[in-house]
């Protein structure tokens, strides 16, 4: 039997579609946790222009809105695509608000989670968390909060180049 790549996971895009990940096996993934009232949310801006520069390479970011540090995504998923298109031109694929932490945590944040715990164990500690995901579903790099979008674009080559 194969392991279970990221590529057997699922979402749910922000209008309600199935968003399976399958149909992104041999691209790249940059899979962020997002929030709309968060320090970090002008990241959105460096996110967007990662996906710009990047989607014909192979690049898809995806943000998903989690509402679970401090009740900084309040919003409805509508609400989050406006405010998203509005003040950040995103054009990148948003999903349906989940949560990654406990016992409610999407299978999808659960599988990152393990594939990337640390010396703290493996809870996602706020928004804006990043996910690196290889063409092949089965590498995982996690950066954090704090990394500036642009300071990816190192490993997002990285990834590109080995697909």
């Amino acid at each position: 039997m194969q392991s279970q790549t990221i590529h057997d996971f699922e979402l749910r895009g922000n209008k309600g579609a199935s968003y399976p990940l399958r149909d992104l096996a041999g691209k790249t993934l940059l899979i962020v946790n997002t929030a709309s009232k968060c320090g970090f949310t002008p990241q959105y801006k460096g996110l967007e222009k990662l996906h710009k520069d990047y989607k014909d390479r192979g690049l898809v970011v995806i943000g998903v809105p989690c509402d679970q540090f401090a009740h900084q995504e309040p919003g409805s998923d509508t609400e989050i695509a406006s405010f998203c298109e509005l003040n950040f031109g995103v054009t990148f694929p948003l999903m349906s608000k989940v949560e990654v932490n406990g016992k409610g945590a999407h299978p999808l944040f659960v599988e990152l989670r393990k594939r990337t715990k640390g010396l703290l164990g493996d809870s996602v500690k706020w928004n804006f968390t990043k996910f690196l995901v290889s063409p092949d579903g089965n590498r995982v790099t996690r950066f954090a909060p704090t990394m500036e979008p642009e300071k990816l674009r190192g490993a997002i080559e990285r990834e590109l180049l080995a697909s």
